[in-house]
């Protein structure tokens, strides 16, 4: 079997890569403008981009030296990301250390066993079902706020999960990462991607959800479709799987817990810090009694934190007097609620959620009955688990660094739109869709990919003819499906390194599966071009 590559080995090739390209490549900028346009919620904002007929020759800036530099100024973009992995990573070491999240497994899988008593459940499997369930969840996540970072911490949730269930580590990140960015990438009113474009383009925000929405449902319904034709091979001979001998990280710590060995216990200080956390989540419950969600253009005002901080107390007290565990799992339940509602209610990103898993990590370590040395010494250990993971991010976006300062992203950007100008409706579209797609590889970031792509692109979509929110709805597929494999993504490198599993081993399975999804977001794109939808 031909070795693959290590990830790093990938992403230095990469940089060196675009470092030729400067050398290759005529140096040009287009000039920038700062617009007004509304966000979300209705207020208007400004943001910087491109104008459309400025391109402009420069003198070419070949990088040498700067492969280097680039990885500095890389690791100072990404610092949120990487942080945000170490946090995450030693929170998860300090919980993972009481072996609740393996108890709590343990426990789900002999309850949805049961399950196939039943006449229903057996027709389709409870597997199925499940995995089903929670990737209609994520996607509907992705869709909707445009979870994205987030996914980071819940592949430590679901990996150990689809091992248990007699799966890979593949399927458990499909179950949180792939659901959430194939909803990314069939968003309805992600603000991050949606919101922004439609706001540079001119266009009322959110309009066409009517045809998105129905982009969504066929782009959720095939990436669940694939994960359990994967998932049905991976259970009938799981050596077949690509991951299988790097699983056995993952299989050990699975075997290392068992209900039948299980200490109940509950120390004095678990109840301790119940009390005290309840005071605090009443405070919070106080202070802010409504909290406003926004879903679109939407918004609701709902008691949502007095609500949770009731549940806590009820669900808190009856986990303690269980066993110490299920208070630690129902501590990390709240901390994904939380979550939630931080992000849709209050505008949390990653300094934020950073901070609540460090929380949840701590307690934890606190309730299980750690001392604050074994609680700082774990951390050390997860931060040191993760490091690898945390390097590649910084590392990875050295590419695009090498192609900003080396004058080329611009000039391949004009190159590429100048060709379209001739064309007709169905090449115009396919065209823009295609540069949406491979921009995307060097430059995953939706919002700044908006800046500066949207006013070209729908200058392009006046002279031709094409409508303005197809060309959006180019730019959101476009910016979506390569988000999975591209390296320059922090996002992926982040969970792939949660996952324990080599980016080159991710390339070979993901890659069809993608080129699939790219068709698909085509065939989706072509009817807007013969069919007036709502809102186009």
């Amino acid at each position: 079997m031909k070795k693959i590559p290590h990830t790093f080995t990938i992403v230095f090739f990469l940089i060196l890569f675009a470092a030729l390209l400067t050398w290759i490549v005529p140096g040009g900028e287009f000039v920038r403008e700062v617009i007004e346009v509304p966000d979300v919620e209705g207020n208007v904002s400004s943001r910087e981009v491109v104008k459309g007929d400025s391109f402009h020759y420069v003198e070419k800036s070949p990088q040498t030296w700067q492969v280097f530099s680039s990885l500095f100024s890389g690791f100072c973009d990404k610092a949120d990301i990487i942080i945000f992995i170490l946090m995450v990573g030693g929170a998860f070491w300090i919980l993972n250390n009481s072996h609740s999240i393996d108890i709590g497994v343990m426990a789900f899988l002999r309850r949805v066993q049961r399950l196939n008593r039943y006449k229903l459940f057996q027709k389709f499997g409870v597997d199925n079902i499940i995995i089903t369930l929670i990737m209609i969840m994520f996607s509907l996540f992705g869709a909707v706020f445009g979870m994205s970072e987030e996914t980071i911490a819940f592949v430590v949730v679901f990996v150990p999960l689809a091992i248990s269930m007699g799966y890979d580590s593949i399927v458990g990140l499909c179950m949180c990462y792939v659901a959430a960015h194939v909803g990314f990438a069939g968003a309805m009113l992600n603000p991050f991607t949606i919101g922004i474009a439609q706001g540079i383009a001119g266009l009322p925000l959110f309009s066409g959800l009517e045809y998105r929405f129905l982009c969504w449902v066929v782009l959720t319904i095939i990436g669940i479709v694939f994960v359990l034709l994967y998932a049905k091979r991976v259970k009938r001979h799981p050596e077949k799987s690509p991951v299988y001998k790097l699983d056995n990280y993952w299989r050990e710590r699975t075997a290392q817990q068992t209900m039948d060995n299980v200490e109940y216990r509950t120390p004095r200080i678990a109840w301790i810090l119940y009390f005290l956390l309840g005071i605090v989540l009443l405070w919070c419950a106080v202070r802010y009694p409504l909290t406003t969600i926004a879903i679109g253009k939407g918004s609701a005002s709902i008691c949502l934190l007095p609500v949770f901080a009731g549940l806590y107390l009820v669900t808190g007290f009856i986990a303690l007097r269980k066993s110490v565990h299920f208070f630690i799992l129902d501590l990390l339940i709240f901390t994904i609620l939380y979550l939630i509602v931080g992000v849709l209610g209050y505008n949390w990103y990653v300094m934020e959620i950073s901070a609540l898993f460090l929380a949840m990590g701590l307690l934890s370590g606190i309730a299980d009955g750690q001392g604050a040395d074994d609680i700082a010494k774990l951390f050390l250990a997860g931060c040191k688990d993760i490091l690898s993971a945390a390097l590649v991010v910084g590392l990875a976006s050295g590419i695009i660094f090498v192609l900003r300062d080396g004058k080329v992203i611009d000039t391949i950007l004009y190159g590429l739109t100048r060709s379209l100008a001739k064309a007709g409706e169905e090449t115009s579209m396919g065209a823009m869709y295609a540069f949406q797609t491979m921009l995307n590889i060097i430059m995953p970031s939706g919002s700044a990919k908006a800046a500066l792509t949207m006013p070209i692109m729908t200058q392009f979509a006046d002279l031709t003819g094409i409508s303005r929110q197809a060309v959006v709805l180019a730019f959101q597929f476009g910016d979506g499906f390569t988000n999975m494999l591209t390296p320059t993504s922090g996002v992926l490198i982040g969970c792939l390194g949660m996952a324990k599993i080599p980016y080159g081993i991710w390339l070979k399975w993901v890659w069809k599966f993608i080129l699939f999804l790219i068709f698909i977001g085509f065939l989706l794109i072509l009817p807007t071009l013969y069919i007036v939808f709502p809102g186009f």
